[in-house]
């Protein structure tokens, strides 16, 4: 009898969580219930690492779809499940690349390029012919039999779950932007003066550290007027040299009043150098969102932007800076915002320390880290 074999997407995160939950039942998100209503047991899921791309596994369907909600997976809920016993799970580092593949399926002739496959292993479930299923799992059991390690991208393994290409209009032309949708979570609670797991530096730390560099290097600085009182160190926000009393008058009210809210601006003359904003343990979004409204008021600004964070928060912007509102801008987000992770800036400062004042604005730059959602899709 001949197999039905069916895509089965996963993240090297939820690939993971998957087996960490026991590998006993795989899911999709609810829009796919009619669509999984042809899989039935015998039939193959083959699973593929988006991002990372390459196939991980072989699993057999047990059961009938069905609903449920336990949570398996972080991100989401995935709440269309099957049942599944495992043929074969490799882990991302003996998976098989896709290019491996090339030749070897109706959908992958040999020279074709990622653009001309990527539209067969974006959707789950898929469901392959049988000649392509059986090329797929035929390599995914050689390599489980005769394993050779490859080495992975730390960073494609932690992708999101949740990216989309989104197609929309903009000056009478059609551009397609990658997108990310979160789902719903508790908004995080502010805790003023602790660090995100109780030791590091704080909030009022870095925000000195960014204005005195500012100041040393030339620039004046600004912090909101609610935040000069805060004190690090035994050093006073607002007393850090070069902190302007008011700022440039070139702005309409609501610009100023959104501009006058950032943790740190850098200016030369008239005209903002560099925004930053320090979400220790407040919601990223809400940084992000200050920054794009910034964009949105004064389309022509150009100024560097950063997202300054302890480093386990870089997961959390790269979830956020996608999402379609920032994503579907003339110019994206994430092509002007960079996430500056607080151990980088500290190393950093600490080995400049005595040649701040040389340094130029760009230097922060060299320790930021810009991301790119079209990277990580097919």
């Amino acid at each position: 009898m001949q197999m039905t074999y069916w895509l089965n997407l996963f993240t090297g995160k939820t690939w993971r969580e998957f087996q960490a939950a026991g590998a006993k039942a795989t899911g999709f998100r609810e829009h796919v219930w009619s669509r999984s209503k042809g899989i039935k047991p015998g039939d193959i899921f083959l699973c593929y690492l988006v991002g990372v791309k390459r196939w991980v596994g072989l699993l057999e369907v047990t059961s009938e779809r069905f609903r449920d909600e336990t949570r398996i997976y972080e991100e989401e809920i995935f709440p269309v499940r099957f049942t599944v016993k495992s043929q074969a799970m490799l882990s991302p580092e003996h998976g098989v690349p896709m290019e491996a593949m090339a030749g070897k399926l109706t959908f992958f002739p040999p020279e074709a390029t990622a653009r001309q496959w990527s539209g067969r292993v974006r959707g789950s479930p898929s469901k392959y012919k049988p000649k392509d299923g059986e090329a797929i799992a035929a390599a995914i059991r050689e390599a489980a039999a005769h394993p050779v390690s490859k080495p992975v991208d730390a960073k494609q393994l932690e992708r999101p779950a949740n990216l989309y290409k989104l197609r929309a209009k903009a000056g009478g032309e059609e551009i397609e932007r990658v997108v990310s949708i979160p789902a719903k979570e508790e908004e995080e609670q502010t805790v003023e003066g602790a660090s995100a797991e109780g030791q590091g530096p704080t909030h009022a730390e870095i925000q000195w550290r960014l204005l005195d560099l500012g100041s040393q290097i030339g620039l004046n600085v600004w912090a909101p007027r609610a935040d000069r009182v805060k004190v690090w160190n035994s050093k006073v926000i607002g007393d850090v040299p070069k902190m302007l009393a008011s700022l440039p008058n070139q702005f309409n009210e609501a610009t100023t009043k959104t501009i006058e809210n950032i943790d740190v601006l850098w200016l030369s003359g008239q005209s903002i150098v560099a925004a930053f904003e320090v979400e220790h343990t407040t919601a990223v979004y809400s940084g992000l969102l200050r920054m794009s409204d910034l964009l949105t008021m004064q389309p022509n600004l150009d100024i560097k932007l950063y997202l300054v964070g302890p480093d386990n928060r870089y997961e959390k912007f790269v979830r956020e800076v996608a999402r379609p509102t920032f994503a579907s801008r003339p110019k994206p987000l994430h092509s002007l915002c960079g996430f500056l992770p607080y151990s980088k800036l500290c190393e950093r400062l600490k080995e400049a320390k005595n040649v701040v004042r040389f340094l130029k604005p760009e230097f922060i730059d060299e320790i930021a880290e810009f991301y790119d959602p079209a990277d990580e899709v097919d």
